[in-house]
C-alpha cells in the first residue's frame, strides 16, 4: 500500500483500513535546513503571500523522504514581489500588511484596513492577483500525484485573513457592531481565497486545507450565535463552489484552540477532515473527539507540540502516540502529526524519534 492509498484510506474516501495510521508533519526552516543538509537534498521554500503558511508548503523532497505520506502545496508570493525590508527590518508582505520577523512567527506591525469602516473601503483594497507570474511554480502535483495524497494549502482563509488585515481587537468589536465593512470584509477574503484553491484544484490537488483559529486555549474567540452569522455562509459557499469544481475534493479545515462547540457546525458546512484537534484544550480529549465526532470527520494532528515535542521523556511522547492512535485511531480516520509547526526548540533527533514511534505503533 502506499502513502497515496493509505491516506485515501485514513480519511474513508477509500474502503477497509490502511495498513497503518498514516504520517505527517511540518518543520521550520532551520529543521529542514539541518535534515536537507544531513541527507543530501536541496530543500525548496515557497514563500506564500503570507509568510507563516510557508513553512507548510515547503521542504516537500525532504518530508517524504523523512516518512511524511502527504505532499502539501500550494500559492507563492508572485514573481513580481520582492521583500523591501526598512532601517527597521520590516516589509510589507503581498497583502500590504507591515510585518517583521519574530522568534517563531511574523509579527504584524501595521494592517493596511485598520482604518476600514465601509463596505466602500474594502471594495478599494487590492487583494493579490491570483493568476499573478510565478503563483503556482512549486504546485507539485504531477511529480507526487501517483504515490502520495496532495493538500492544496489556504490557511489564513477568511477569518485569520480578515484580522490580519484590519486587527484582531478591532476585527472583534466591529464584528459586535455589525460595522458596515465587516461582512463585505469577510466576503472579499472569501472570494479570494476561493479563486486561489480553485486554481490548485485545476492542477489537480486531492485536498483542500481552509485554516482559520476560532479558538483559544481555554474557549471561543466569537460565540457560536456570531459563527453562524457572520462566518458560516462564506465557508458554506466556498466548499459548495469548491465540490462543484471537483465533487471528491477533501474539504479540510485547521483551527487551534477550544472548538469542540462549533465542530457539528463546521461539518454542516462540508469539511471532513479536522486538524489539528488540539490537544490539552477543553473537549478535545481523545475519547470526546472520536465518540462525539468520529462519525462526522476523520482526524488529524493531536500530537502536543507545545511541551511534549519539545520537552517530554521519549517515553511520554511514545505513551501519547499510542494513545492517541488507539482511540483516535481506532476503525481509521485518523492521520497522526504534532498539532503544529515544529520549530527549532524541537531537536533534530526529537522529530526522528516521532516519526519512528508513530510508525511502530501505527499498524492495523
Amino acid at each position: 500500500m502506499n502513502s497515496r492509498e493509505r491516506v485515501l484510506k485514513a480519511f474513508k474516501r477509500l474502503p477497509g483500513l490502511p495498513d497503518r495510521v498514516p504520517v505527517q508533519f511540518d518543520l521550520c526552516r532551520q529543521l529542514s535546513d539541518h535534515f536537507g543538509e544531513e541527507l543530501g537534498i536541496q530543500v525548496t521554500y515557497t514563500e506564500n503571500p503570507y509568510e507563516d503558511v510557508t513553512y507548510r508548503i515547503s521542504a516537500n523532497e525532504l518530508r517524504v523522504v523523512l516518512g511524511s505520506d502527504v505532499i502539501v502545496t500550494g500559492a507563492s508570493v508572485s514573481d513580481d514581489y520582492k521583500i523591501i525590508k526598512d532601517e527597521q527590518g520590516c516589509w510589507l508582505n503581498e497583502y500590504g500588511i507591515k510585518v517583521r520577523q519574530g522568534d517563531t512567527y511574523v509579527e504584524v506591525i501595521e494592517y493596511p484596513l485598520e482604518k476600514a469602516e465601509t463596505k466602500a473601503d474594502i471594495e478599494n483594497f487590492q487583494f493579490p492577483d491570483p493568476d499573478a507570474p510565478g503563483r503556482f511554480k512549486d504546485a507539485l502535483v504531477k511529480k507526487y500525484k501517483s504515490d502520495y495524497l496532495i493538500i492544496g494549502d489556504i490557511e489564513v482563509t477568511i477569518f485569520s485573513l480578515a484580522h490580519q488585515l484590519v486587527g484582531m481587537e478591532k476585527l472583534l468589536v466591529d464584528m459586535m457592531m455589525e460595522t458596515e465593512y465587516v461582512i463585505p470584509l469577510f466576503e472579499a477574503c472569501a472570494e479570494y481565497q476561493t479563486q486561489i484553491g480553485l486554481r490548485l484544484i485545476e492542477r489537480g490537488v486531492d485536498a483542500i486545507w481552509v485554516g482559520d483559529d476560532f479558538g483559544t486555549q481555554i474557549s471561543l474567540i466569537i460565540s457560536p450565535e456570531t459563527f453562524r452569522e457572520q462566518l458560516l455562509p462564506h465557508y458554506k459557499r466556498m466548499i459548495d463552489r469548491f465540490k462543484e469544481a471537483k465533487p471528491n475534493i477533501i474539504p479540510i479545515l485547521h483551527c487551534d484552540g477550544a472548538v469542540a462547540e462549533l465542530l457539528d457546525d463546521i461539518r454542516e458546512i462540508g469539511f471532513e477532515v479536522f486538524n489539528p484537534v488540539q490537544p490539552n484544550v477543553p473537549g478535545h480529549l481523545p475519547k470526546e473527539m472520536k465518540n462525539n465526532f468520529g462519525d462526522k470527520f476523520s482526524f488529524w494532528g493531536a500530537i502536543d507540540q507545545q511541551d511534549l515535542l519539545p520537552n517530554g521523556t521519549d517515553e511520554e511522547l511514545e505513551h501519547d502516540i499510542v494513545e492517541k492512535i488507539s482511540i483516535l485511531g481506532k476503525n481509521g480516520g485518523y492521520m497522526i502529526a504534532p498539532a503544529h509547526i515544529l520549530q527549532n526548540d524541537i531537536s533534530p533527533e526529537r522529530v526522528l524519534k516521532f516519526i519512528e514511534l508513530c510508525k511502530k505503533h501505527g499498524n492495523y
